[in-house]
């Protein structure tokens, strides 16, 4: 009998082992004896020979094949939190998959954000595709780095990838580091954060502090923006990594879809995002392109006055200062799950997708959807930044077009260290004046209408210098006098034409600025509210100075502004608003 008993601890203590060797870890006696068979320290080797740490959690005793829920981050939170994402994806019929990128974790390899997840997260859905437990479906979901990394999968799709619900998805280049060409300083602290060691480094991504200080110095000195670690006294290899690729280069191209990959994405895709997210610009552009690219692909979004973190709470009730509707606030995992269920088991379309744009109109307490981005509007109002003074020395956003060759004239010392453009930033949203060292133009009193989309338009201008890095900032002016923040735009004037290449501005010759890639909002204008146009030259200590020399940004330094920058501004510059009129139907939420 105790032979017998010898022989089954030993045949158990060696089927550990073996578990032990296909990088298995059973975790605590109360997790063995729970309702959950945990993997949590898988390792997968990427083609190239890289190491991906995962977790996997199914139901223990479920020999059925399930589809997949994967999660794809750089961000090694504590254990607790990421198993209780993967617990809950078992909880509702999935195998929950936990992949870290590159570097993280109980990987070996080198941290490079960005640069090989979509690679990885192929090879990643190829092991799980081809183990016992996975019945050939896999879904994804996940915010900010999490929702790059799913775009960043459908650039090389693969077979068993069936759905993505990115969540305010970050592009690489495009939002972050940099926006329209101008680094932004964010990401600066954020690489420690992140690539300092296998998991997350809290106490200097918590050094706000030291961060501000530095800024704060490099602005005030004048020192060159790549000398910013310097300055820090400590080198950043990522953010020096990045500024080297002030273009929208093959650095960034290469990291999720770009072009004409788009034409090759033909899962349904949901995606998730903010008015007031940083980095919307981002998230909207995958859309774009894809509905380029692959229009028939079938495509949503669900969209609201949330920032980027609220977004992936499924909103807030107070966002920079502004209350929002209850009715804006919806359960985000709730939704994200029922559309899974949707796509990989074949249930009912979730009933909150009334059409493929699904918005929330701030001023109201209303849901809207349209069949597209641009089916959001029925008309544009056109405004021309006119040289007609009006009230508080601003200037009339006009409706007529204004006479040829008339200008105004702005002089920037870009020596001085007083700061322009410093408001741009949507905090508060609600604020009492608008008042800066930039032109303010103001419509006329308006009807009852909606803003709704992302508005655009041409600046006309004349410079002395090379280059310049503009700011228009939306407000509505209500009836009260407050001015509600709507949206922004902040963009390098030599890469507007093309942001892959920089062309240099001709010192003294009229030039077309077009601007795009805007923030998109939705905002029911009380009737009597005027439009408010603040136009200036971003200067301020939170990202990149462009002092005009047509040197590379990242180099120039205080030395490099001499003269005072001189703008004409030409009045027929204009913006154009989209806008719905009341006659199109609408849902409650």
């Amino acid at each position: 009998m105790l032979n017998k008993m010898m022989l089954a601890f030993t045949l158990v203590w060696l089927s550990f082992f073996s578990i032990q060797a296909q990088q298995t870890l059973w975790g605590s006696q109360q997790e063995k004896e729970s309702i959950y068979n945990i993997q949590d320290s898988v390792m997968i080797r990427t083609r190239d020979g890289a190491e991906i740490s995962a977790m996997v959690v199914r139901k223990k005793n479920d020999s059925v094949p399930r589809p997949v829920v994967l999660q794809f981050t750089i961000y090694v939170r504590d254990q607790g939190r990421d198993m209780q994402s993967l617990k809950e994806a078992a909880d509702r019929g999935y195998v929950g998959v936990m992949a870290y990128t590159r570097g993280k974790r109980f990987s070996k390899s080198e941290i490079y954000p960005y640069e090989t997840d979509g690679k990885d997260a192929y090879d990643v859905i190829d092991w799980i595709s081809r183990q016992p437990w996975c019945n050939g479906k896999i879904g994804m979901y996940g915010g900010s780095y999490n929702g790059f990394t799913q775009w960043a999968a459908a650039k090389n799709l693969h077979p068993a990838l069936k759905t993505i619900v990115p969540y305010v998805a970050n592009r690489p280049g495009m939002g972050l580091p940099m926006e329209n060409n101008i680094f932004i300083n964010p990401n600066y602290e954020w690489s420690f954060y992140v690539g300092n060691n296998k998991y997350l480094d809290n106490k200097t991504g918590d050094d706000r502090k030291r961060f501000r200080d530095m800024m704060f110095k490099w602005w005030e000195t004048g020192a060159a923006y790549n000398k910013m670690d310097s300055i820090d006294g400590t080198p950043n290899r990522l953010f020096q990594r990045w500024i080297s690729h002030p273009a929208f280069d093959t650095y960034w191209q290469n990291m999720a879809p770009y072009k004409k990959d788009f034409a090759k994405i033909n899962i349904p895709v949901l995606a998730f995002d903010g008015y007031y997210n940083d980095s919307q610009n981002s998230g909207i552009y995958y859309l774009r392109e894809l509905n380029k690219y692959s229009p028939q692909t079938p495509t949503y979004l669900v969209i609201g006055p949330y920032g980027h973190f609220g977004t992936q709470m499924g909103g807030q009730e107070v966002i920079n200062g502004y209350t929002v509707s209850k009715n804006a606030l919806f359960p985000i995992k709730e939704y994200t799950y029922q559309w899974l269920d949707y796509i990989l088991k074949d249930a009912e379309k979730p009933a909150f997708l009334k059409d493929k744009i699904n918005y929330q109109v701030m001023g109201t307490d209303e849901w809207r959807s349209a069949a597209s981005l641009e089916a959001m509007h029925n008309s544009y109002l056109k405004f021309y930044l006119s040289s007609v003074k009006i009230r508080d020395n601003g200037y009339l956003l006009s409706q007529n077009k204004p006479e040829p060759n008339k200008y105004l004239i702005q002089k920037v010392d870009l020596a001085d260290r007083t700061s322009s453009n410093n408001d741009y930033y949507p905090d508060p949203i609600i604020r009492e004046s608008v008042a800066g060292n930039g032109y303010v133009f103001t419509s006329e009193p308006l009807d009852a209408m909606i803003v709704n989309g992302s508005f655009l338009g041409n600046i006309k201008l004349s410079i002395n210098k090379k280059d310049v890095d503009l700011g228009l900032t939306l407000y509505e002016l209500t009836p009260e006098g407050k001015y509600f923040h709507l949206s922004y735009y902040i963009g390098r004037a030599s890469y507007t034409r093309d942001n892959t290449k920089r062309q240099l501005l001709i010192p003294g010759k009229k030039e077309t600025i077009t601007f795009e890639n805007i923030h998109l909002i939705s905002k029911q204008l009380q009737k009597g509210s005027r439009l408010v146009i603040v136009l200036n030259v971003n200067k301020n200590p939170f990202s990149e100075l462009n002092y005009g020399s047509g040197k590379a940004v990242t180099t120039e330094t205080i030395a490099d502004a001499k003269e005072p920058l001189i703008i004409q501004w030409f009045n027929d510059s204009f913006v154009e608003i989209p806008i719905l009129k009341f006659s199109g139907k609408s849902y409650i939420g």
